[in-house]
């Protein structure tokens, strides 16, 4: 059955927001799930989708799910890895069934697409979801700045992974519609994209290696403490720089130095 979808006033082109708006399925398992998401990403106006290490497929496989679905598949792009799928996002935001204790959880999914969408204002962001059988571990959820959790029943919570899509997106549309046009504002900084904050990430963890600061410390322990209280700081470019260009010259001098 066929239900009706909020439009924008524009009628047939989708919100702006929701074209930065990126879909990454990371690792999918299942063709079903894959073409269910593209029938849904097409529902809500959404056009990007970015497959990591996905199951094989066809055109015509995912066609047969998702009807007038070939301009959304040749925009579609293969990634070897997580991070290279998200290096130009702005803002990364994972999805998961499970409360997490170490990651910034965010249970209101209607208050979450308000934020995102607005963070949209700042270039694209990337909604993460995981496969099928286990969703999204540590290492996928280190590279995410937000987790998103969809409030189901404890009881039955695991969510088909198409349906969880189609959750994110429909809040996602009614905010990006219903949102009015931004006020002007004094032009601001840009934000680092993800690949930035990972080479910042890289920088200051070879300035602490230098350091000796680990030792006895965990440093995975350490460095996601620090990746976290990044993330809250929500730095600009400039500032992100900024850091990369003090941790390199710390490393610099301290090799200078020698042991």
């Amino acid at each position: 059955m066929d239900c009706a979808i909020p439009t924008d006033s524009t009628g047939s082109n989708p919100p702006e927001p929701l074209t930065r708006i990126v879909v990454v399925l990371h690792r999918p398992q299942a063709v079903v799930n894959i073409g269910a998401t593209v029938r849904a990403m097409q529902n809500m106006g959404v056009g990007q989708l970015r497959l990591v290490q996905p199951v094989a497929y066809t055109p015509e496989q995912i066609s047969a799910l998702a009807h007038r679905s070939s301009g959304l598949l040749q925009r579609t792009r293969h990634y070897p890895d997580l991070a290279s799928a998200i290096g130009d996002a702005v803002y990364v935001v994972g999805t998961s069934a499970r409360q997490h204790r170490d990651y910034p959880v965010q249970p209101d999914l209607r208050h979450a697409a308000h934020a995102l969408v607005q963070a949209t204002q700042h270039g694209t962001v990337a909604i993460v979801f995981g496969a099928e059988d286990n969703g999204l571990q540590r290492p996928e959820l280190d590279l995410c700045q937000q987790v998103l959790h969809i409030p189901t029943d404890p009881a039955y919570s695991s969510l088909n992974l198409a349906q969880a899509v189609l959750l994110v997106l429909y809040e996602l549309r009614i905010a990006a519609v219903g949102m009015p046009p931004p006020a002007p504002a004094a032009p601001a900084a840009p934000a680092p994209t993800a690949a930035e904050l990972f080479e910042l990430e890289q920088a200051w963890t070879m300035a602490l290696t230098e350091l000796d600061f680990f030792e006895t410390r965990n440093p995975a322990i350490l460095l996601g403490r620090l990746r976290r209280l990044l993330y809250r700081a929500q730095p600009d470019r400039r500032e992100v720089a900024l850091l990369r260009a003090i941790a390199h010259r710390i490393t610099r001098r301290l090799r200078e130095r020698g042991p």
